[in-house]
């Protein structure tokens, strides 16, 4: 009907080119905003106005960046065609935008060809109308579907939201029952707590009754004999008066019986009354003492009642104390056969120190006998001719007399000199060369080929016939005098020359050496304490030995092939490795595998080549347990830790274990089926040390890798405008975290690795394959349980402000309040490192230990108003608070915006802080937990899920991990 209202305008083929786009001018703004080119171009294609050039410039120019700009192009190429392009772009108009063209030309829209202006053809401008009214139609279909759609999916969102209101009702139910469930559960416990007073009290009333009881029988006792021999007194005093009466009676005469009688009679009438007097004064002593006597047997029947209710609970106690007597007998059965075992081992110490001292002196002799035959030699090299005795002496001032000099400057090849067991290859003939560089002539253990000064033979006579029981400590350091002979038969011959005498000649070769220069043992064995140091010779240490353990039970040599070096020098399986030593690439290593993985052990064996030191201690028991439990299938190796995930890595088919970053798992087996890439774990209870779900994940190389490829991806993937690739760009970054370590050039999960000095000033690059870099895929982590109340940390620190008032009010939370310090109390807590936190810089108010310590033993949660600096300042105290990350968007700031303004910030401070705060919590070494921005939408609903949320972190398990520079 509005159309119909529209006046005629003028007729566009009357019109020319300039008043045409004088008219399209003056509504280019219309135009522009109200056009979109994707619709138009097709009709400015069928009449040629536009080339396919002109469309891909028009849709895909990167210096167009909206809607407009490309529309006001589009009319600027139009421009170019005069009146046809203008004349064009009204059809368009008139077929996509009715209502547009109507606002531009005046004139009611028409589909009817002659209203056309012929620039295409008719049936080229029925079909393209044809084309139109279909997809306009199809369009039209597509949008009402989507709106039943859009509709259907409001009724489910709408049912949806009924339903999370319901169980959030439903929550806040159970919450308000759980609330009340443990205030009735606090009361109980102070009740406990008051009846375990009174029972304390009943114990100390049963005691002091007991002992008023015995004092009360006591006297009773006492007040019973009292009565009886004052009855007994009273019998007696009776009898004589009436012995006395009959007495005065017989002896009185008739004449005088009347003046007696009266004189009788009123004596006894004196001591009747004396008698009824002190009768009555008895009576009133037995009245007071039967009424004191049913006191007490009053109080005795109650006290009886008392102990007939403290003897349950003494039965009770009793009871208890059997089953403590039989935990203490067992571990003191177990303590004895420890003590057993002890004696055992020392016994067995004792006799091999004893056959150490036996060797030792049997060695001594057998130098004594080396002596004299080195002396025989000299004279034989005197007695020869003077050109050979010119020769000799060349080579027997750089050998002999200048034990200092380098073993370049020697003209020919010296014999093989007797050498020391100090971790030295015997086979290399220049290393004995050097090391005859720094000996000691007059030392008891020299390494020179000089013979003995008189001092040393004497100090050895004095050690030999000294004391037949000689001390550890001094058994360790003589048996570094072993002696070891090159294996190496036609090579000693080579460089050894032979001294002859005439027609005899004295060859020092091994096949004419004395039966005391072959060692029963072709390597020296050193016994410290418990451990063996073992020093062989082998190519390849791995392929003649297997281990198994791990980390937590130690590294046990499994098998030894038979007939290798390691079977020679006495390796035998239960043997635990402790150490190993060895030389690569002109550096000295020393790998300490006391408490490393089996993963560490395998690699720290396969690297060992030519001649090592290998410390063990025996450990036979433990070897034969640990096997039990690997066939029992109780346990897959010896190894044992907890890992923080620092990347999200997917399951497969398998049995790679799918992980979330930030998950805690529980490695069980660095080598698993023998496999070289792989570990096996388990994730982690949150709230227990329970394995849940296992499988295997990359161990630290291997996934080190995968998180540098990550971080590749990501830093170099390509950019697009979409929303789409926004989100997926936003959620890759989630599923990484990056953690750096000081501790280069190996895997720093590994602390067993040290570096000796080195003998050559140039260092071997490390092993490729065991190369490391500082990004960390796997973190360390130990678990903690905290008392019953952690503090309480939020974040960010603007909306965390705003929060720890309301905290504050609730019950079992208290606000954390600063300490007044002096100065000399300021710097003592500076020195002790107690300080959290100050109020106002250089001020004397202070966030102290102490101030959080004393809201914890109040059993409260403490409301930290503090920064993120002051977790590891709490970690150093063992407090560990609960942070909890609140996520905002602009929606959620502009819902706090009246609260904001209250304290005189603004939205755009509290996303700024929010955004600052964020990467810093993956530098914290302890979890946190994040509140989704979309759980909540007002102060009440967020205050609601932070109560949820620290409940829950309560329970959790505190994992932390260790400081990483």
């Amino acid at each position: 009907m509005a159309g119909e209202c529209v006046p005629e305008g003028p007729n566009l083929k009357e019109m020319g080119e300039e008043e045409l786009w004088e008219l399209i001018n003056d509504n280019r703004h219309r135009i522009s905003l109200g056009v979109r080119p994707c619709i138009l171009i097709p009709y400015l294609r069928q009449v040629k106005v536009l080339t396919e050039v002109d469309e891909d410039e028009i849709l895909s120019c990167h210096n167009l960046t909206n809607r407009c700009m490309r529309t006001s192009y589009m009319l600027d190429l139009l421009r170019t065609h005069g009146r046809n392009g203008a004349i064009a772009l009204l059809e368009g108009l008139m077929i996509h935008y009715p209502t547009l063209y109507t606002q531009v030309t005046g004139r009611k829209p028409s589909t009817e060809p002659s209203r056309f202006s012929g620039l295409i053809k008719y049936s080229e401008l029925t079909e393209y109308l044809i084309r139109a009214v279909t997809g306009m139609q199809t369009e039209l279909q597509e949008a009402r579907n989507e709106a039943g759609k859009m509709g259907a999916r409001c009724s489910f969102l709408e049912s949806e939201v009924r339903q999370l209101m319901a169980q959030e009702e439903k929550s806040r139910h159970l919450q308000t029952e759980n609330e009340r469930l443990q205030r009735h559960l606090s009361s109980l416990q102070r009740d406990v707590t008051k009846l375990k007073d009174e029972k304390c009290d009943l114990y100390i009333r049963y005691t002091a009754a007991i002992e008023e009881k015995s004092a009360i029988n006591g006297r009773l006792h006492d007040l019973n004999l009292e009565v009886y021999q004052l009855q007994t007194e009273l019998q007696s005093i009776q009898m004589e008066n009436e012995f006395h009466k009959q007495r005065s009676l017989r002896s009185v005469s008739p004449s005088q019986t009347p003046q007696l009688q009266e004189a009788h009679k009123d004596i006894l009438q004196q001591d009747l009354a004396e008698a009824i007097d002190s009768q009555v004064e008895l009576a009133e002593h037995l009245k007071n003492y039967r009424e004191e006597n049913e006191k007490l047997l009053r109080d005795k029947h109650g006290l009886v009642d008392q102990t007939e209710a403290l003897s349950l609970q003494v039965q009770q106690l009793s009871l208890d104390c059997k089953m403590h007597q039989q935990k203490s007998t067992v571990v003191q059965s177990q303590m004895k056969e420890l003590q057993v075992e002890r004696d055992q081992a020392y016994q067995s110490r004792d006799d091999a120190q004893a056959m150490i001292a036996r060797i030792l002196a049997e060695k001594d002799t057998l130098r004594s006998q080396l002596v004299e035959l080195q002396e025989a030699v000299f004279i034989f090299q005197a007695k020869r001719s003077p050109r050979t005795q010119l020769q000799r002496s060349d080579v027997e001032n750089i050998s002999w007399e200048s034990p200092t000099s380098s073993s370049e400057e020697s003209p020919l090849p010296v014999r093989r000199r007797l050498r020391r067991m100090d971790a030295l290859n015997p086979m290399s003939l220049s290393s004995c060369y050097s090391e005859s560089e720094d000996a000691v002539p007059t030392s008891v253990r020299s390494k020179g080929v000089e013979p003995p000064s008189p001092e040393s033979l004497r100090r050895r006579q004095e050690v030999l016939y000294a004391d037949s029981s000689l001390e550890t400590a001094e058994t360790d350091s003589l048996l570094d005098d072993f002696v070891c002979l090159s294996d190496g038969i036609e090579e000693e011959q080579r460089h050894r020359p032979s001294f002859s005498h005439g027609s005899n000649s004295v060859s020092l070769s091994r096949t004419s050496a004395p039966p005391f220069l072959v060692r029963t043992r072709p390597k020296a064995i050193r016994i410290i304490g418990r451990v063996l140091s073992i020093s062989l010779q082998c190519e390849t240490l791995l392929s003649q030995l297997t281990v198994v353990g791990g980390n937590k039970s130690g590294v046990f040599v499994h098998q030894v092939t038979e007939g290798s070096a390691a079977h020679t020098v006495g390796i035998s399986p239960g043997a635990q490795i402790v150490e190993v030593r060895y030389e690569q690439n002109s550096r000295a290593l020393k790998m300490v595998l006391e408490d490393s993985t089996l993963e560490e052990a395998t690699w720290a064996l396969s690297q060992v080549t030519g001649f090592c030191h290998l410390s063990l201690r025996p450990r036979q028991n433990d070897y034969e347990a640990l096997l039990q439990q690997l066939q029992n299938s109780k346990t897959s190796s010896g190894d044992s830790f907890y890992i923080r995930v620092n990347i999200s890595l997917p399951a497969d088919t398998s049995g790679a274990l799918a992980v979330s970053c930030n998950d805690i798992l529980h490695v069980t087996n660095t080598r698993p089926d023998d496999t070289e890439d792989l570990w096996h774990a388990s994730q982690v209870h949150p709230c227990q040390l329970l394995d849940l779900q296992s499988g295997t994940v990359p161990n630290y190389y291997r996934a080190q890798r995968l998180l540098i490829q990550t971080i590749e991806n990501m830093s170099f993937q390509t950019k697009k405008g979409q929303k789409v690739g926004r989100v997926e760009a936003q959620s890759e970054q989630k599923a990484v975290r990056i953690v750096s370590t000081g501790r280069q050039g190996r895997n720093p999960l590994w602390v067993s690795v040290e570096e000796e000095n080195t003998k050559s000033t140039e260092s071997g690059p490390p092993s490729p394959s065991k190369s490391c870099v500082t990004l960390m895929p796997y973190t360390l982590v130990t678990p903690h349980f905290p008392p019953v109340c952690r503090p309480i940390l939020l974040l960010p620190t603007i909306l965390g402000r705003m929060l720890d008032k309301k905290l504050d009010s609730w019950q079992g939370f208290q606000l954390c309040e600063p300490d007044v310090l002096t100065s000399s109390e300021h710097a003592a807590h500076i020195q002790r490192s107690e300080i959290l936190e100050e109020v106002e810089p250089g001020g004397n108010q202070c966030y102290t230990f102490q101030s959080v310590d004393k809201v914890m033993k109040k059993g409260l949660h403490c409301v930290l108003p503090l920064g993120l600096d002051c977790v590891r300042r709490l970690h150093r105290f063992e407090i560990f608070p609960i942070i909890i990350f609140i996520g905002l968007s602009a929606r959620n700031a502009r819902k706090l915006r009246s609260k904001l303004q209250r304290n005189g910030q603004t939205e755009e401070q509290l996303l700024a802080c929010s955004k600052s705060e964020e990467p810093l919590l993956d530098k914290l070494p302890c979890l946190y937990h994040s509140v989704d921005p979309d759980s909540w939408c007002d102060q009440n609903s967020l205050l609601t899920s932070l109560r949820t949320r620290i409940w829950e972190e309560q329970r959790k398990i505190v994992w932390v991990e260790p400081d990483l520079w």
